[in-house]
Parts: C-alpha cells; sequence; structure tokens
C-alpha cells in the first residue's frame, strides 16, 4: 500500500476523522484532492462571526443591502443565500425586491439613497440585471466605500496598483481555496482562461500578487491546449459547459472550476469536464461545492472590512 506522508488536515479545510479518511484514502487510489469549498467557507465565516462579535463589542455595525431587480429564480436564490450569510456572521442585510419593469434612473435614485444611509455599509445590486437597464451605469452609481462587489472601477484599480480596496469575490475566493488547501502558488505557472472584469482579469492580478507567472487565455487564443498543458494551476472561467478535457491538462496539474451549468435533466456541471479531467490531477474544484460557496464567504469579508 502506497505511504501518505503525515499532514495537517485542518489546513486543508477538513476538521473531522471521516474526511481525514476519505482524502488518505484517494490519496492512496492515486486520485486528485477535492478541494472542498464549502468546508473552506464554512471556515471563514466561523472565523467572521467570532471577529463581528468582538467589534460588535467595541460598538462596530455594518449592514449590506441587496437590489434585486425583477424575479429571476436563480437570483433569488444568490440573495437568499446572501442574506443568510449575513445572519449567520452577525451583521445586518436590507433587502430591495423590485419588478422587472424598474427603470434605470428608478434604480439608479435607490442607490443614491443607500449611498447616504450612514448604516448601509456595503451595498450589492444582483447581476444580470434586465436588458433596459445599463449595468455600467449602475456599478459606476454605487459608493466605492460601500462596493462590497469589488465592481467599480476604483476597486479595480486599487487591486491593479496593490493598494486598500475590495477584492472582487469570487477571484479572492480562488486565492482562498488554494492557500487554505496547501497548493503553492508562489514560482508556480498559472494560466486564467477567460477575461472578463469580474473573474479573469482581477483573476490574473491576484495572481501576480502571489508570484505566480500568469497567463490569460481567451477564446483568440491559439494553440489553446498546449498552453493549458504549460498550467500547474489552471484556473477555468469561459461559460462552456465541460469545455476542459483532460487533453488540456498536465499531469499532476490543481484545476479551479468557476463555471456553473445546468445541464439538461437538471444536473449542474462545471466549464470542465469533471469525470475525464480528475484521474490526472493533484487537486480540483467539483461543481457544485467548490467556488461557489467561496464567492459568498469573501463577500461577507468584504462586508466585514468595512467594520474594521
Amino acid at each position: 500500500m502506497k505511504k501518505v506522508p503525515s499532514q495537517d488536515y485542518s489546513k486543508k479545510g477538513i476538521i473531522n476523522k471521516a474526511d481525514v479518511i476519505k482524502v488518505i484514502w484517494r490519496q492512496q487510489k492515486g486520485m486528485a484532492n477535492l478541494i472542498d469549498g464549502k468546508k473552506i467557507s464554512q471556515e471563514i465565516k466561523d472565523e467572521l462571526k467570532a471577529e463581528v462579535a468582538e467589534l460588535t463589542r467595541q460598538g462596530k455595525t455594518a449592514s449590506l443591502a441587496v437590489i434585486q431587480v425583477g424575479a429571476d429564480p436563480a437570483s433569488s436564490v444568490y440573495v437568499r443565500n446572501k442574506k443568510n450569510a449575513c445572519a449567520y456572521i452577525g451583521i445586518g442585510s436590507e433587502s430591495y425586491e423590485l419588478p422587472e419593469e424598474t427603470s434605470e434612473e428608478e434604480l439608479l435614485a435607490l442607490i443614491a439613497e443607500l449611498n447616504h444611509k450612514e448604516e448601509v455599509r456595503g451595498i450589492l445590486v444582483q447581476l444580470p440585471l434586465p436588458a433596459h437597464i445599463n449595468e455600467e451605469k449602475v456599478i459606476l452609481a454605487i459608493d466605492p466605500a460601500k462596493d462590497v462587489d469589488g465592481f467599480h472601477p476604483q476597486s479595480a484599480g486599487a487591486l491593479m496598483i496593490g493598494s486598500q480596496g475590495f477584492l472582487p469575490c469570487t477571484p479572492a475566493g480562488v486565492i482562498q481555496l488554494l492557500k487554505r488547501s496547501d497548493i503553492e502558488i508562489e514560482g508556480k505557472n498559472c494560466v486564467v482562461l477567460g477575461r472578463s472584469n469580474i473573474v479573469g482579469k482581477p483573476m490574473a492580478m491576484l495572481m501576480l500578487r502571489e508570484n505566480a507567472t500568469v497567463t490569460v487565455a481567451h477564446s483568440r487564443t491559439k494553440d489553446l491546449k498546449e498552453l493549458c498543458r504549460q498550467a500547474d494551476i489552471l484556473i477555468v472561467a469561459i461559460g462552456k459547459p465541460k469545455f476542459i478535457t483532460e487533453e488540456y491538462i498536465k499531469e499532476g496539474a490543481a484545476v479551479i472550476d468557476v463555471g456553473i451549468h445546468r445541464l439538461e435533466g437538471k444536473k449542474l456541471c462545471g466549464d470542465v469536464d469533471f469525470e475525464a479531467v480528475e484521474p490526472h490531477v493533484s487537486a480540483i474544484t467539483p461543481v457544485p461545492g467548490g467556488v461557489g460557496p467561496m464567492t459568498i464567504a469573501m463577500l461577507m469579508n468584504n462586508c466585514v472590512e468595512t467594520m474594521r
């Protein structure tokens, strides 16, 4: 039987004996380490809960205003999860559920009102918005000091130059997944597949902060398979279900799957073909249960940052 070296599994978000046994069994079978975003996000929320309790004793408070336009079922689930997370860590939340036909002017007026409410420390507008509302205008309207999503250009600029500011939640969550799973970043080759303003671009900047050598790939990238096969860490955020197969993978790489899709039959999957890729990697995030929970955990961290 393959001997597995002793490790502190608590650092990997693995907190009970049964989970340790599962990890050792997977290692003995030569299987990838499953990066459990649910456990790691819970660990972060527990840390934040304790911090909020202490900050509250010091007389500091925070409240998150969440705005949803329309009744998209997926958006409603995300909003509910964010409110539940606020309640769990001990900060307030206010929900503004606006009808689909709400005008851009009405939405901007509400944001202006919330910008001036001292008790509201964070403002979040659930995306996507209806087609008649300009998302860029809405993001620009939010006070950068309350931009807990980290989408405002001022937040993006702070990230670029390495100064203080709110970090976009999903990329920040990926960094925590890697660090808390003891996956070395410094000096590693990282390919970020996707160049969106919400995930791809900020993800590349955060990996640079951690001293990785970073390449950003996209739909016009030539020899994509060959490029991806150079990656020690492959982060995929392209919005195409099961696009990444074993042909894109370097043996022993760590793979972070940011995508989430609902296929026919309501089965969820990511941008990575998990079953095809898993035998070839050292670590991989599942979908669901990988990156998704971390996004909310890091949103909570940004909310608590307004209290610190």
